[in-house]
């Protein structure tokens, strides 16, 4: 009898696919807006191309070669200062609860720190209450506006955290 193999590790141009699907269908789920949201960026379409520069990365959680999700960091866009975006954070409901969005928090932030970012910024839509109580278990601060230029209009809920400290 095997064991299921789960594994975190950075995306690969095959995953673009199953990875959009996975976002997507979170949108759907959770009944978060399409419209200003990740859901409408050209990045979803092409995750792995959107995460090779230096200073950016992906991961993809995989069960037993079927991608189920994902989280990535890369510089905050048109914002001045060292500050990095965690990114696409989506999980398809058959690997929710059980930890795996902790451990690729923790995996975003140890990359985001190794890129020597000195803070880390989020957004993310109200409805996504458990990815928000992580957050802010992990030392997120919730900010009264939004950093940057995202494009994600419809995200209400924006917070940092100092990776300095």
């Amino acid at each position: 009898m095997r064991k299921d193999t789960i594994v975190i590790r950075e995306i690969q141009p095959q995953d673009n696919a199953p990875l959009e699907a996975v976002i997507r269908a979170c949108f759907h789920e959770f009944k978060i807006p399409l419209k200003g949201t990740a859901y409408e960026d050209p990045e979803t379409k092409q995750m792995f191309e959107s995460y090779q520069n230096n200073n950016a990365i992906y991961y993809v959680i995989e069960k037993n070669g079927e991608v189920l999700g994902g989280a990535g960091v890369k510089p905050l866009k048109d914002f001045k200062g060292n500050i990095c975006e965690l990114q696409k954070m989506y999980f398809s409901p058959k690997i929710r609860g059980k930890g795996f969005g902790k451990k690729m928090f923790e995996t975003c932030l140890n990359a985001a720190k190794t890129l020597a970012y000195e803070k880390c910024y989020i957004e993310s839509a109200p409805q996504l209450k458990a990815a928000i109580h992580v957050y802010e278990s992990f030392g997120f601060k919730h900010l009264e506006g939004p950093l940057g230029n995202t494009g994600h209009s419809s995200c209400s809920v924006w917070m940092i955290k100092d990776l300095c400290n």
